[in-house]
């Protein structure tokens, strides 16, 4: 599977991810042959891309959990645009609470991890889709955590609503990365001089969520040099949430760039920096979704091609695979292989992406 820009876009090409209507009705389902009447109704929609199967690559699994949690997405992004335009132009808002207890009740009491897909995009829809993939996100690393309900409300709340700034601001850099720092700290401060119409918006809980909004910002500042450093910045437990939370979905989400970063660039990042990303929140994170995990075709540092065989609990970046060079079985997690390590997730899927799991565990793994 890859990301190809919709100027990009061709005949023949097999849609991997579905396309949805704002409603969450269906219009092109995944494996779907591009035709040069169907990409012209693709790019009405303004998306910055899609995802794409390679030739020879077979479709993917997907589950209904899956399929539920995309129209999930594709549904809600519609009441989180009337909510944001509505902060963002009269200062108030009708419907957030509700958008907060629907998305808790979905997210906030699973059991294990979810595959967390990631939304096709559009310049018009960007800043909703970024606000409700944190919201989603923080409501499972605050389930994990055993947050209490009044400060987990409280994140959501904030993850919602901590980018309602940028509906006004006039750059690119909304949609990907800046382009340089002086971009970046104007972006910022946009973003940080939002937080009065943040506060005034939500009422009585206005303040609560302009702290974690506030605290969450700056100290993303402070991991791009943009603010000095304070070692005795005391961070609320729903700004570390939604630092991690929002900077997840910034590394991993389709940009105007092209390809997205993958989740092992992400993590890698979280475990080199634990001074900026608290390590509990980032372990809680990983017990949210899967990113590693039986079947995924990785990259090593080595140059060699393998596929995982066996998560690695203790950590992530260091599971069991099996060699596609000569098929041998390395566990990463041993000192023997500790010169070798993932490098990335594969562009391209092997064909042996379609995984047998009864075998995997039938083998003891």
């Amino acid at each position: 599977m890859k990301f190809v820009k919709t100027e990009d876009i061709k005949s023949g090409m097999r849609l991997a991810r579905p396309i949805y209507s704002k409603k969450g009705v269906l219009l092109f389902d995944r494996d779907t042959v591009l035709s040069s009447t169907s990409i012209p109704s693709i790019k009405n929609f303004n998306l910055l891309g899609i995802y794409v199967l390679e030739p020879a690559e077979p479709l993917p699994p997907i589950s209904e959990e899956d399929v539920e949690f995309e129209r999930f997405q594709t549904v809600t992004v519609g009441n989180i645009e009337d909510e944001l335009k509505k902060i963002s132009t009269s200062h108030s808002q009708s419907q957030l609470e509700f958008i907060v207890n629907n998305i808790i009740k979905k997210f906030g009491h699973l059991d294990g991890k979810i595959n967390f897909y990631q939304n096709l995009r559009s310049k018009e829809d960007y800043v909703y889709k970024h606000a409700l993939n944190v919201a989603i996100l923080c409501t499972m690393i605050c389930n994990v955590l055993n947050v209490r309900v009044e400060e987990r409300q409280q994140t959501v709340r904030a993850a919602l609503v901590h980018d309602v700034g940028k509906l006004n601001y006039p750059g690119e850099s909304v949609y990907g990365e800046a382009e340089d720092e002086d971009e970046l700290r104007r972006l910022y401060q946009v973003q940080l001089n939002s937080m009065s119409i943040i506060e005034k918006a939500l009422g009585s809980e206005g303040t609560a969520v302009k702290r974690i909004c506030t605290q969450a910002l700056r100290k993303q500042m402070i991991m791009f040099n943009l603010e000095e450093n304070n070692a005795n910045m005391k961070m609320h437990t729903g700004a570390q949430i939604l630092l991690v939370a929002n900077r997840y979905d910034e590394i991993t989400a389709m940009n105007l760039q092209g390809t997205a970063k993958s989740e092992v660039k992400a993590v890698r990042e979280f475990m080199e920096h634990p001074e900026i990303y608290d390590p509990k929140v980032v372990n809680a994170l990983l017990q949210s979704i899967n990113v590693l995990f039986p079947g995924v075709s990785v990259e090593l540092n080595t140059g060699e091609k393998a596929m995982v065989l066996k998560e690695n609990t203790d950590n992530i970046l260091r599971p069991m695979v099996l060699s596609f060079r000569d098929n041998s079985i390395l566990d990463l997690s041993l000192r023997i292989y500790e010169d070798i390590q993932v490098e990335d997730i594969m562009k391209t899927l092997d064909n042996r992406y379609v995984m047998d799991n009864e075998a995997l565990r039938r083998a003891g793994f």
